[in-house]
Parts: C-alpha cells; structure tokens; sequence
C-alpha cells in the first residue's frame, strides 16, 4: 500500500487530497504544526515548523510527500534533508510566479499595473525571479531551490483562484454573503466579465494523484476546466442556494470598492495547462458554495475566512453600493 504525508494537510487542500488518495488504496497521513480540528477524519501527525527530526520521522519512506505550505525558499529547505527517503515530493505553488513582458505579476498589480498577456498563461510563459521581495518572488524562490536541490523528483503544481470546502481564503463569499444577507442588486465592475482562472481542490487532488506517476512533468498548471466570467459565478451561487439577486454590470472599472469582486481584473488572466481538462466551475462549486452557507456564520465571517478578511478593502460597503445604485437611478 502506497503511502503519503501531506504537510499543511488539516486545510482545504489536504483534506481534498486526503479523499481522493484514500480510495485509491493510499494509507494518507495529514500532518499539521498544531492540533487537528476536531472533524478531522484521516490519520493525523503533529510537526512543529522548528522540529526537523519530527518531520525526519514522519516521512521517512513515505512514496509521496505533498507540501500544501511551501512558501519560500526557507521551507524549501525544510524539506531537503528528507528528500532522498522520500519517493517524490510535489509543492503547491501559484500562477502569481508567471509575468508579462514588462515583469508585471498580478500580486503586484496595485504597484506596478494588471500583467498583459496575449492569451491562455501556459508552463512555458516567463516567471518571475526568484526572491525575498513579494508572495511571487518567494514562490519562485521556493520552486528553484527544491528542483535544484531535492535528491527525489519533484513535481510544482500552479493552481490559481482556489475554492473549496474549508478555505481560508473563500472568494465565493462575496457572493454568498450578499445573497444570505438579502441583497437585491448585486453591481459587478468591468461588465461583470472579468476572468480570473479558478481552480477546485478537486482538481489539485486530480493532479496530485496524477503526479505520483514516474513520468509526471516537473511544473504544471492546475484550473479548472473553463474560466467562468464573474457574472457567471453569481449566477452559479444563485443556483445552489437557491436565492436570486439583480446582477448590475457596470460599465467600467469599480466605483471606489463597489462592484469590485476577488476575480476583478481589466484583463482577463486565463491558464493553459498540459494536464488532462478537469471538471467545470460548475460541476465543484457547489460543495464551496453550500459550506460556506452552512458553516461560516455571516456575523463572525472574518474568523473563518482571515485571508478575504485581510484584504485593504471592505467586501461588503453595502452603504456605499447603495449610495451609487441610488446615482443610477437619478
């Protein structure tokens, strides 16, 4: 029976994998620096970030070791000592590392412009250097040093905007939040037809079990099998939840905040990927959709979802939509 450690493993993305691995005749440990949460089903192994022979132990041997929380080239290094007894590594990196040909990355957009690209983003587009500075260059950094240094294969998965149960970062809840709060008028920026490429846990446990095969490619990019428009994810919101809004697409860029979404762009970002198409927006939307409706209380969002409570911007200024809805009309 294969074995598998997934580091960072109690998230949305371990637990993902967890599912799909252990009906393939996996035995899946998730392994995480605190406690588990308490409907953690799957094996689980504490290991404290400053403990290197906790994580000696607990991957000595296993045929996949999964690094859901590699972020930098410091946690790269983490996971060289024990890369030669271990069958193969893959890292969860981001799109955020490809650039335009004028070095532009979308995490650097509010510095320096949205990147320009003249279509689907594919392995094989420029990235950005590797580097302390910002999220991309320490991605990068992170992806150098382990295919320079690891003494196993390792395989970089590049997913962009992920949803699924359990995140931390649920872009979907900008709609949620307004349909369960009763919002009739929902303004959507650029048209409502901004694409940014979305990516399902489903898919990253897809290509996980994919790049456990010897012949997997050494970076790949992991979406979803169509880029859904922004006005499009409402809608598919709507559908599950059973509850409608107006969707206003306003012609140009956002009104201060308003009708600015997490996938808002001028341009649209959309990736190619040499993995086999994975399922739709639609087909695993639904499962994020429901459980952010189940178990993210509208009142104490933040707590449950502190990377979309971290943005420099209030997501839900209904005072303000209200105000420029009131413009329209006159």
């Amino acid at each position: 029976m294969p074995e598998a450690l997934i580091l960072g493993g109690t998230g949305q993305i371990g637990r993902a994998v967890a599912d799909w691995l252990t009906p393939l005749g996996w035995r899946v440990r998730l392994a995480s620096r605190s406690a588990p949460p308490p409907d953690l089903a799957a094996a689980h192994t504490r290991i404290p970030t400053d403990d290197p022979p906790a994580l000696s132990c607990a991957a000595r041997g296993v045929d996949l070791l999964l690094d859901c929380a590699c972020f930098d080239a410091g946690d790269a290094d983490r996971l060289l000592p024990v890369s030669a007894d271990v069958g193969r590594i893959v890292a969860i990196s981001s799109v955020s590392v490809y650039c335009d040909v004028a070095g532009r990355t979308l995490d650097e957009a509010h510095l320096k412009g949205f990147p320009r690209f003249d279509g689907p983003v594919g392995e094989d587009t420029a990235t950005i250097s590797p580097g302390p500075e910002t999220y991309s260059t320490r991605k990068m950094a992170m992806e150098t040093r382990l295919r320079e240094a690891a003494r196993c294969p390792v395989t970089i998965l590049r997913p962009a905007a992920i949803h699924g149960p359990f995140s931390r970062h649920a872009r979907e809840w900008w709609f949620v939040k307004r349909l369960l709060d009763g919002r009739a008028v929902i303004p959507l920026c650029h048209g409502g037809a901004s694409r940014f490429h979305t990516t399902s846990t489903e898919a990253i446990a897809r290509a996980v079990v994919l790049a456990a095969a010897p012949a997997t490619a050494a970076v790949v990019n992991v979406v979803d099998g169509d880029a859904p428009e922004v006005a499009e994810i409402g809608r598919i919101a709507m559908q599950v939840l059973g509850l409608s809004a107006e969707i206003l697409p306003l012609p140009g860029p956002p009104v201060g905040t308003v009708g600015k979404t997490p996938w808002s762009g001028e341009r649209p970002l959309v990736y190619a990927s040499t993995l086999p198409p994975m399922p739709r927006y639609a087909e695993t939307a639904p499962a994020a959709i429901r459980w952010l409706a189940q178990a993210v209380p509208p009142e104490d969002w933040q707590r449950h979802i502190p990377i979309l409570a971290a943005y420099p911007r209030d997501h839900f200024d209904y005072a303000a939509e209200d105000r420029v809805l009131s413009e329209m009309r006159r």
